[in-house]
């Protein structure tokens, strides 16, 4: 992997970029347990290590030395990949450098504090409780973002978004974003009108949490996830975390309805699927690292969106569905088809239809550009949240907040920045399913008969494998011929729904 010509600047970077990778294993693990099975007393003490974590680490990548092996490594004779590497870790170097210690550790605990209170006052609907400790996230996400922007000489809300999806500008997003919204209110109209014609039974529960979890480990095998290298668990709000070597999915449970917990189980099994197959003989480094945000969400919509809510794949999934709860005409195969491509705009982002989908995230982007921009406040959300929510979606949330500004994540350990990515990885992830068609022209049949191997084995080659070779728009090129096309996805949900 590493030719003898090489002086030490480059191989003293692996090291210690190995070293860093050991702190963010521990950091993934720790906060994975903190969401899971930590008890609630432990989160003072946890937060404070993690916090003194998080600020060892940037002392460790920050270290003028680590600048001068940066400069000394650029001069040496490398190989393509290893060149690829050593960008990534200038990329990460060159990120951090711009934050003082104080900041890292400030942000670290301030997040923890709101994410750990967020958890008992979302059920709650305490905003005013939560808008307290979020203003302190807001205000320390709005310190970062103004060093950054200085830096880069960019928009406070492009620097935070720049360490999500590097490359991309709130101006692609607004053009994006624009063209969306002049199509999809109609085709939520044209939907709805057609499915009113389309009478869909509901399951008939209790489902019992016991057999929902049994379907999930079943599905997730189905789905090919390495169980010797991961688990699944329950949250709050559902994630993927750890690392690629211990990846930790969680999901929750509802004995209501089942098909909640089971498309979030499935959503996250994308995620894991990536992170199981980045490129092993690099772990450790950063170009085997994930590439970007909306390239991992272009992975878990590839599974729950394109294939999980197909036709061939829901024809596969309902036997074992029937084998934990038994037969009953909801479950009737035609009607289960219907039941999974329903399109009915509702409250809850992660348990959106695909059509309305990206309208929740707009929402989200909107708000949170101008809140990092200065423009609006904290107090400010709940009634921009409502206004949007009315005109986008045509739901109510005055004083709902838990099902409103509360519901999400995101905010509470200030990832500004997160939220477009979801709707740019619904479009990578039309784009790439796309591709696999063409480049599999049985793709259909193979599914139907439960043959996931072609599809599994074209992501592994076109995107899994190449972890942070190539920039965004390289792999995307490479894997389909063309950089992202937002009309993929357009065709994609008329082809389904209309």
């Amino acid at each position: 992997m590493t030719s003898a010509l090489h002086s030490s600047a480059y191989e003293e970077l692996r090291t210690l970029f190995s070293r860093l990778s050991r702190f963010d294993h521990l950091s993934a693990i720790s906060g994975w347990d903190m969401q899971t099975m930590m008890p609630p007393g432990g989160n003072k003490a946890r937060s404070e290590a993690l916090a003194e974590l998080s600020v060892l680490r940037h002392q460790l990548l920050t270290n003028k030395k680590t600048g001068a092996l940066l400069e000394r490594a650029q001069q040496e004779s490398l190989e393509e990949i290893e060149r690829a590497n050593l960008h990534e870790m200038r990329r990460q170097y060159d990120n951090a450098v711009l934050l003082p210690d104080s900041l890292v550790e400030a942000k670290s605990l301030a997040g923890a504090r709101c994410e750990h209170a967020w958890r008992t006052q979302r059920p709650a609907n305490d905003w005013v409780g939560f808008s307290g400790n979020l203003r302190e996230v807001v205000k320390l996400s709005r310190e970062e973002a103004q060093i950054r922007a200085h830096a880069a000489g960019s928009t406070r809300y492009d620097a935070l978004l720049n360490l999500y999806e590097p490359g991309m500008r709130s101006s692609d997003l607004d053009r994006i974003f624009a063209d969306l919204k002049t199509w999809l209110p109609d085709m939520l109209q044209k939907v709805a009108a057609k499915q009113q014609q389309e009478p869909c039974l509901t399951p008939q529960g209790p489902f019992d949490v016991d057999s929902q979890r049994k379907l999930s480990l079943s599905v997730m095998a189905l789905l090919g996830f390495n169980f010797d290298g991961g688990r699944v668990d329950v949250s709050a709000h559902p994630f993927c975390g750890g690392v690629p070597e211990d990846v930790r999915i969680t999901t929750r449970y509802n004995e209501k309805e089942f098909l909640t917990a089971l498309l979030g189980i499935i959503h996250e099994t994308g995620h894991a699927r990536y992170e199981q197959n980045l490129p092993r003989e690099w772990l450790g480094q950063p170009v085997a690292l994930a590439r970007s945000t909306a390239i991992h969400e272009s992975q878990s919509l590839f599974f729950e969106m394109q294939l999980a809510r197909s036709a061939d794949f829901l024809k596969i999934l309902r036997p074992l569905i029937v084998n934990q709860f038994g037969e009953q005409p909801a479950l009737e195969e035609d009607n289960f088809i219907r039941l999974n491509q329903r399109v009915k705009p509702g409250l809850i982002r992660v348990d959106a239809d695909e059509v309305s989908y990206p309208a929740h995230v707009i929402l989200r982007y909107e708000i949170e550009r101008a809140l990092i921009e200065g423009e609006i406040e904290v107090e400010d959300i709940p009634a921009l949240w409502d206004e949007k929510m009315l005109s986008y979606l045509g739901q109510d949330t005055v004083g709902n907040y838990r099902n409103g500004c509360m519901q999400d994540i995101h905010w509470t350990d200030g990832a500004f920045g997160y939220f477009p990515t979801y709707t740019v990885g619904a479009m990578y992830a039309a784009q790439l399913f796309q591709s696999v068609r063409n480049a599999l022209p049985n793709l259909s049949k193979a599914i139907s008969a439960g043959d996931l191997g072609q599809l599994f084995h074209w992501l592994q080659q076109n995107i899994w494998r190449h972890g942070s070779r190539y920039p965004t728009e390289t792999l995307i090129t490479k894997a389909t011929g063309e950089s992202l096309n937002p009309c993929y996805f357009r065709q994609h949900l008329e082809n389904r729904y209309l």
